[in-house]
């Protein structure tokens, strides 16, 4: 990219439409300067334990590759620090409480082997000009309808002023336009064992994210799915499609396929705390992705910044085979990979006139990237019942950082869901469909054939 030519259409933009700005312009400009063009802060820590960022993984990475993961990333680095029931009490500072837990709860095999930290977040060149535009014309909008204006293609809140604010960073992340996939939802329960709850073929678009649109022609739905089932051989045929949109009063346009009726179906429970059929009804429909879904039913508080131990550059994990992925009743130590990285820490408690199975939880996403890296989720006594980790990984075709799987651990009953998993399937950046794939009526004449 020409740094040159980037940093005068930085200043161009962040000087358009100021009036409206969601922050000040001398704030917008700096994404040139100190911050990063998505928002993060570009230097290190003072320890050097976090290095300054220098631009992010955008070049192609050779060996092998699960489509287009490059699985060998950082594949000769060995740990700098384990940490586990032994000694978290001196990193409890860096843990979030979902992982102290489940150090607390598997003592003698659940640990974090942390490696060298890598700012490996990265952006196409038209996001980061379209972040700028956000930082001087993204807007919250109040009451019923769009919750947000001025907004397309990039970061919405790349300074965010709240934790409304930074919760649509994350649902407005960066994603590549289209994505072709194959993944597996796994249920663990308390003895250990694993069953695989289904295997699915998937198709996700982020009509957000198309690099020939805008925000005047941006229809304001922002992500779509749609994906059949393969297996166990009970649920083959099966088929879902969701369509999520900033608008409240569109939020979530789902329709499932059911082979026995024949039929397709409007599923308006499809979302918020309804448990995920799809996975065997092991999580909630919103814990698909870390969190999923219109954020209505929450007040959201923007905590601060802080430095976390969190999974990332998973990519390694990515490529081991299932049996490798697993160690009882979590995820395997020596396949994921912890760095040590900044992140917003964004609380969310149900609103009054609102009702949620989990009434309280943490967010934990990284400045970088706004990606979701870890949740803790808190029942109505205050404590802790679940917590989710969000392994991301590097994709250079993007190029950016993105996550998969959702690991959603319900500690009080000892169960473990992992939703989408991508080991031994396939994940391809793809050529981008026509939205009327992402429907109910192509499902039904696709089934029909």
């Amino acid at each position: 990219m020409n740094l040159k030519r980037y940093a005068l259409s930085c200043a161009l933009l962040c000087g358009v439409g100021s009036a409206v700005a969601a922050v000040p312009a001398d704030q917008a400009a700096r994404l040139q300067k100190d911050l990063t063009p998505l928002g993060g802060e570009r230097a290190g820590n003072a320890s050097g334990t976090i290095p300054a960022w220098s631009g992010g993984q955008t070049e192609a990475v050779a060996g092998p590759s699960l489509g287009d993961i490059p699985t060998g990333l950082f594949g000769n680095e060995k740990p700098l620090l384990r940490i586990d029931a032994s000694n978290l009490e001196q990193h409890r500072d860096k843990l979030s409480d979902g992982t102290i837990a489940l150090m607390k709860k598997y003592p003698t095999s659940f640990r974090i082997d942390v490696y060298p930290t890598h700012r490996t977040a990265a952006a196409p060149s038209w996001v980061y000009r379209n972040t700028a535009q956000n930082a001087a014309s993204c807007q919250l909008a109040d009451g019923a309808g769009p919750a947000l204006k001025g907004c397309y293609g990039g970061t919405p809140f790349p300074i965010p002023q709240n934790g409304r604010e930074a919760i649509w960073n994350w649902l407005l992340r960066l994603e590549p336009s289209t994505i072709d996939l194959g993944f597996k939802n796994i249920v663990v329960t308390p003895d250990g064992s694993r069953t695989l709850a289904s295997r699915n073929d998937e198709a996700f678009q982020f009509p957000y994210y198309y690099a020939d649109g805008n925000a005047e022609k941006w229809s304001g739905e922002y992500f779509m799915v749609r994906f059949s089932t393969t297996a166990p051989s009970f649920k083959v045929g099966e088929s879902l499609v969701i369509r999520d949109s900033i608008d409240s009063k569109v939020t979530r346009q789902a329709w499932q396929y059911l082979v026995g009726q024949r039929r397709v179906r409007r599923a308006p429970t499809v979302g918020y705390d309804t448990p995920d059929f799809v996975a065997s009804g092991a999580n909630y429909f919103d814990e698909v992705c870390g969190f999923q879904g219109f954020p209505d039913r929450y007040e959201w508080k923007l905590v601060g910044k802080k430095e976390m131990y969190v999974p990332y550059n998973t990519n390694a994990f990515q490529g081991a085979r299932v049996d490798d992925a697993f160690t009882g009743n979590h995820l395997n130590p020596d396949k994921l990979r912890w760095e040590l990285h900044r992140v917003w820490e964004v609380e969310a408690n149900v609103s009054a006139d609102k009702r949620h199975a989990v009434p309280k939880r943490r967010f934990y996403l990284d400045e970088d990237t706004w990606m979701l890296t870890l949740m803790d989720g808190y029942d109505a006594k205050g404590n802790l019942w679940r917590t989710s980790q969000v392994p991301s990984f590097v994709v250079p075709k993007l190029p950016g950082v993105v996550m998969m799987p959702s690991a959603v651990y319900n500690l009080q009953a000892g169960t473990l869901s992992l939703v989408q998993l991508l080991n031994e399937e396939n994940y391809k950046v793809a050529e981008r469909k026509p939205e009327i794939y992402f429907t109910g009526d192509a499902v039904a004449s696709d089934a029909l054939r």
